[in-house]
């Protein structure tokens, strides 16, 4: 695949003890990327591990979509590459619709796991392996009755037509989606927070619409308090074996009250375990704070996701209302044991803020993702075939352990790559459920055949050449291209069309910075 211009980090001159400028931002001492006054955490690549040696891979599953639609809006409104902090390679992955096989009907599992092997398109020495998840999916009529409290961020930094603006629209669209069994209620915060709507029944959009028409921007941000107040009104009109939800809508600029991480994250986690899960829609630039809203989401076991659009509400809250609202499985986890005598090593590709110790998988207090229905979830897996060098430093074995041939001979006999386990919870359950299949690689040379397979490898090597990652290997922008567009097939909403589109626009880019 062939090389790119210079990293969208670029370079740059120190500003000061624990900060370095750059021609798009800063990065600073405390972990975090920053886009003028935009914040973004700071994303190291996973590392190849050597099989011998670290035979387990551990992580969280991940549904959320914000990535995507924050890195088109700097490629097509900003015009300029992503800082690499905006790029989560599992999210870019999974913003898009994918044709997998869900779960009978009568399943007792909510998701249907299906793993896929092939050459890997920018390493052809090494195989790429396809997990692929497809939750239950649920007809409209048939989703439970939904207890919802829109939390709207009316700060002064909310002021402009593509944050307060998009987001009234927004909110509009979902409203006219409500049935009878429903009841939204409407919390604003700006300083000090409100109730502007109490929980009302689906029936009354006239009502609810006329609340939301009459938001207005004005204030600085006391978003501790608007969550709190939202978490009650929620937890006063709880629906039992309903969808309890609170969706925030903001640009994360939260600057006055219980504004520090710490102390919404581990309110937002508590609140999670009474049932009732916290949703965020990100919206606007300039001040945007991606960093904290995503950990926000994934403490309240919610989703993520960035609207940058009407249209991406549109998807967001109409055509993936289903999977956004109602979670069928909580606090997924992926473990995968590696067979050494089959594999040298491997590389998770993204979900690197989703990595758990291998212990994790099988304690039930550990948090993980949730899945929707009607959710795809897909991770990829670059793996090195035993016998071949992996691109990394070699390590010296410690001198104080025996030999690694002992495990070996104990896998000899099995023709398995993985073993792949997940584990599960139902949405109001405690205890998890294991699921477990073996992996056999059937050697196929080629590049993958699957469309679905080839559009997620082609998202994969995308989401690298932005990242500028070490291990983008032959990756380069054409053939991105050539990988994808074979897989584009009928694109109901255009959104594979408009990744290719995407992928020129990069290239020009860097074509550009290069000089």
């Amino acid at each position: 695949f062939g090389a790119r211009g210079p990293r969208a980090g670029g370079g740059g001159a120190r500003g000061g003890p624990g900060v370095r400028l750059h021609p798009r931002g800063l990065r600073v001492h405390d972990g975090t990327e920053r886009f003028r006054t935009e914040g973004y955490d700071r994303i190291h690549d996973n590392p190849f591990k050597t099989a011998a040696d670290d035979d387990v891979s551990t992580f969280s599953v991940d549904v959320d979509t914000a990535s995507y639609a924050n890195v088109r809006r700097f490629l097509t409104v900003q015009r300029m590459l992503p800082p690499k902090g905006a790029v989560r390679i599992e999210e870019m992955i999974n913003y898009f619709p994918y044709d997998y096989e869900p779960p009978a009907a009568d399943a007792e599992a909510p998701f249907r796991a299906d793993v896929k092997i092939a050459a890997c398109p920018w390493n052809r020495r090494h195989r790429l392996a396809r997990i692929a998840l497809k939750g239950k999916v649920l007809r409209r009529k048939d989703r439970p009755a939904a207890n919802l409290v829109f939390l709207v961020d009316v700060s002064g930094s909310m002021s402009s037509p593509s944050k307060l603006g998009l987001v009234k629209q927004s909110l509009k669209r979902l409203t006219r989606t409500l049935r009878a069994q429903d009841r939204v209620a409407l919390v604003v915060y700006a300083g000090a927070a409100g109730l502007v709507l109490p929980s009302t029944p689906g029936t009354h959009k006239p009502d609810i619409l006329k609340a939301i028409a009459q938001l207005d921007a004005g204030g600085s941000t006391n978003g501790g308090a608007g969550i709190q107040l939202a978490y009650r009104v929620a937890a006063q009109h709880f629906i039992e074996g309903g969808v309890n939800r609170v969706i925030l809508a903001t640009d994360g600029d939260f600057n006055v009250g219980v504004s520090d991480r710490s102390s919404l994250t581990r309110m937002i986690e508590t609140k999670a375990k009474t049932g009732v899960f916290l949703s965020i829609l990100g919206f606007g630039m300039g001040n945007y704070k991606d960093d904290r809203m995503e950990e926000l989401s994934n403490k309240g076991n919610g989703n993520y996701a960035y609207i940058d659009s009407f249209r991406e509400a549109q998807k967001v809250l109409v055509e993936e209302a289903s999977g956004t609202l109602v979670t069928i499985a909580k606090d997924v986890k992926i473990q995968i044991f590696f067979n050494p005598q089959r594999v040298a090593g491997y590389r998770l590709i993204g979900y690197e803020n989703r990595i758990l110790a291998r212990q994790d998988f099988n304690d039930d207090k550990k948090d993980a993702g949730e899945i929707g229905a009607g959710h795809a979830v897909t991770a990829l897996y670059e793996i090195v075939p035993a016998g071949r060098k992996l691109p990394s430093a070699p390590v010296d074995p410690n001198p104080f352990l025996e030999s690694e041939t002992r495990p070996l001979e104990r896998v000899a006999a099995s023709k398995a790559l993985f073993r792949l386990r997940l584990r599960y919870k139902q949405p109001g359950g405690d205890s998890s459920t294991l699921m477990e299949q073996d992996v056999v690689d059937r050697g196929s040379k080629g590049l993958p055949r699957d469309p679905e397979f080839r559009w997620a490898a082609s998202v994969a090597a995308f989401g690298m050449l932005l990242r500028e990652s070490p291990h983008k290997g032959k990756a380069t922008w054409s053939r991105v291209l050539d990988l994808a567009t074979p897989a584009v097939g009928e694109d109901p909403g255009g959104y594979r069309s408009e990744f290719l589109d995407l992928v020129r626009r990069a290239h020009r880019l860097a074509l550009a910075e290069r000089g």
